[in-house]
């Protein structure tokens, strides 16, 4: 294979954590398997390579607690904690998110994928938001006071103080997740990996430090959160053995493969950060990363100030590639004061208010400058001593080529040939070129036809949003729904035959339940404010990881009693099965397109999963309920929609609050008509339940898709 470009970790870290992140095939994947296999660590089975794990993890954090043992000062025990944190950031909030993809609406049945969302949701602290692992983490930056560029998780491959090799290991495990279909045995038994390792051993050493600064029991991944009876290890075991029974021995082999690359990943980055933290513990080594951080910018200036026989400005260009020299200099220079920061122009004239280098130094820079100097002792120092013991500042490149990640491809892919293809190939979460922009038109498309008359008031929802928020309303069209059923309902009960062919050709839609808001298990979104509800709303609508609860199996169950088999939903045969209608593909293919991009149409989809959550409580579920009892059939999947769609505490209500919470973080700052451009939105996404269909209304929907089309070739 051909050279190919590579990419820092962190800007690996950074795509891949999109939530839209679009990874296409081809080389890409070999390059993927290259990693795994670089390097992974011996062979063995589960419980040989669990307890190699675990062992391992034991003896290597005993060897980070050695590096307190010769500190005897809090301010140098301080250095190893912060950098100690830092450096387990990039993993430790995102913790788990590598799951985020794994199920789909296309296996949402799957009793397997079932186990592995119940695993996500305890990662995720589901039902709360901001309570997953990595949202545990984050008090611990911010208790060191080094959390400014920990939200969003983005702006952490932007922080020069972590090195670009502690990026390595979650970025490829998120690259990975984008990739779901290929990769779900490697995730998960890399997943494995990390919970048979529990607390990564360089946190040790701070958990002993500051023992009740956080909650370690929910930074292990490997433990039981509060109030639940399966530890993570114990869950993630059950997934993949869950796994491992459905796609048999290859999947096993794939499942190992992961967990012994996760092994050995680990063990690289865990070397690389223990040498870190070694050399850190001499303050020359702190002040030498941060001179060679700050040259750059430094060597601009300076040139009248001699540092020995060269102007400074020369000094600082040496010092992006050799820092040590020039603090062999500076230590013997009138700057500085072997012993005594107190007394060094460097630290105090230099940096007041009169000094040539006012705020050029942070309050954390400045404490590293008078560490370096207290450590001096005057004859004899020579900080370029440490050179030889330093770790490396650069870790090995990733063999990955993102530059084409997100456009176009040589293998572009066929695109869909109409509304059934479509639905088959949007099933799963892995795309091709085409088939994203395909999706991406359709939603165009749907949402022009959705707005079409708006400004006519043709929306239940009021044409202004106001802060005290959309429960009112929402009480009031529960209300109108229910007189509505009230008032006739139960006289206008479908014929047996009837009933039965609109519950089949409602299938499509039905069994993919919760498919429009697929975007919002990113683990970005399933935990934050606004996405945490919608979360929950996915994860009940799938049985909380219960067979006997998931929606699609009991709407089949439903099926069966009316004697109609149909083929599985993420099949081909499903889609092109001859008892469905067209037509009856276009809804479920908008939200298998639009749940693709939850950042692009967030406004869209809150007003969509309100109308989804409301449309049938107080009546239409009513209504069906008495006509499968009347036949016979059972009702148990309208009732279990009745209750846990419900107005006051349901999924209606938690739709509500996601818009409204949404809506209020939209301030005067961001510009006129903001918050009214925002409430459009909203308002459009709400109606594209059920757009008008007129001749108008599709001319519409097929112009604001063509100019789609247009801007995204």
């Amino acid at each position: 294979m051909a050279a190919v470009a590579t990419e820092a970790w962190r800007s690996v870290y950074v795509r891949a954590a999109d939530p839209e992140a679009a990874l296409f095939g081809g080389w890409l994947l070999e390059q993927i398997y290259a990693e795994l296999y670089r390097d992974a660590a011996p062979e063995g089975s589960f419980a040989e390579l669990q307890d190699r794990a675990a062992s391992w993890s034991t003896e290597e954090a005993e060897r980070f607690r050695a590096l307190l043992g010769s500190l005897d000062t809090a301010d140098a025990r301080g250095v190893l904690i912060r950098r100690a944190a830092l450096a387990c950031a990039p993993l430790a909030l995102k913790s788990g998110a590598w799951l985020q993809w794994l199920s789909s609406p296309g296996n949402g049945d799957d009793p397997a994928v079932l186990r592995i969302l119940a695993l996500y949701a305890s990662d995720l602290g589901v039902g709360n938001p901001r309570a997953s692992r990595g949202d545990a983490f984050l008090p611990l930056l911010r208790h060191l006071q080094v959390s400014e560029n920990a939200v969003p998780v983005g702006r952490l491959a932007g922080d020069q103080r972590i090195d670009d090799g502690h990026f390595s290991v979650p970025a490829l495990l998120l690259t990975m997740s984008r990739r779901p279909d290929d990769f779900i045995s490697e995730i998960l038994g890399a997943d494995l990996c990390l919970r048979s390792v529990g607390l990564l051993p360089p946190l040790t050493l701070v958990q002993d430090e500051l023992p009740t600064a956080v909650d370690w029991a929910v930074i292990d991944p490997a433990g039981a959160r509060q109030g639940e009876q399966i530890t993570g290890l114990a869950g993630c075991r059950s997934a993949v053995d869950a796994l491992v029974a459905r796609d048999g021995a290859s999947s096993e082999d794939r499942v190992l493969l992961g967990f012994r690359w996760a092994l050995s990943a680990l063990r690289r980055w865990s070397d690389r950060l223990h040498r870190e933290l070694d050399a850190a513990r001499d303050p020359a080594y702190e002040m030498a990363e941060l001179m060679r951080l700050r040259a750059r910018e430094g060597s601009v200036y300076h040139h009248a100030f001699h540092l020995e026989d060269r102007p400074l400005s020369e000094w600082l260009k040496g010092c992006q590639t050799d820092p040590y020299s020039m603090l062999a200099a500076l230590s013997r220079s009138r700057l500085v004061k072997p012993g005594r920061p107190e007394s060094s122009p460097l630290v105090n004239g230099l940096v007041g208010e009169r000094g040539r280098m006012f705020r050029v130094f942070s309050s954390e820079d400045l404490a590293v400058v008078s560490r370096w100097i207290g450590s001096l002792t005057g004859a004899g120092d020579d900080p370029a001593r440490q050179q030889e013991a330093a770790p490396p500042t650069t870790a090995a490149a990733p063999r990955l080529d993102l530059t084409a990640w997100g456009t176009a491809t040589a293998d572009e892919g066929p695109a869909p040939a109409g509304v059934r293809e479509a639905y088959h190939l949007l099933l799963n979460r892995t795309d091709s070129p085409a088939v994203r922009r395909y999706a991406l038109e359709y939603v165009h498309g749907w949402l022009g036809r959705s707005r079409h008359g708006m400004d006519r008031g043709h929306s239940p929802l009021p044409e202004q949003w106001i802060p005290q928020g959309l429960r009112p309303w929402l009480v009031e069209m529960h209300d109108r729904h229910s007189e509505e059923f009230d008032q006739g309902g139960a006289q206008e009960l479908p014929t047996r035959e009837a009933l039965i062919e609109s519950t089949v050709q409602l299938a499509p839609l039905t069994l993919i339940d919760g498919a429009w808001i697929q975007g919002f298990t990113d683990y970005e979104h399933a935990s934050s404010d606004i996405g945490h509800s919608l979360f929950d709303t996915y994860w009940d609508e799938l049985g909380n990881g219960e067979a006997h609860l998931n929606h699609p199996l009991i709407y089949r169950e439903v099926l069966q009693e009316m004697n109609v088999e149909l083929p599985p939903t993420a099949s081909r045969e499903f889609a092109e099965w001859p008892g469905f209608r067209d037509a009856s593909f276009e809804l479920p293919v908008y939200w298998l397109s639009i749940g693709r991009f939850p950042q692009t149409f967030m406004p869209e989809l809150l007003g969509l999963n309100l109308a989804m959550e409301l449309s049938g409580v107080g009546g239409t579920y009513r209504r069906a309920r008495l006509a499968l009892k009347k036949y016979g059939f059972s009702t148990r999947f309208v009732d279990i929609h009745n209750t846990i769609d419900n107005v006051a505490t349901g999924h209606s209500a938690w739709a509500a609050d996601a818009i409204d919470t949404y809506l209020s973080s939209i301030t005067g700052s961001q510009g006129a008509g903001a918050l009214d451009n925002a409430w459009e939105r909203v308002r459009a996404g709400y109606r594209s339940l059920n757009p008008p269909s007129d001749f108008r209304a599709r001319h519409a929907g097929r112009r604001a898709a063509r100019k789609a089309g247009k801007d995204t070739r």
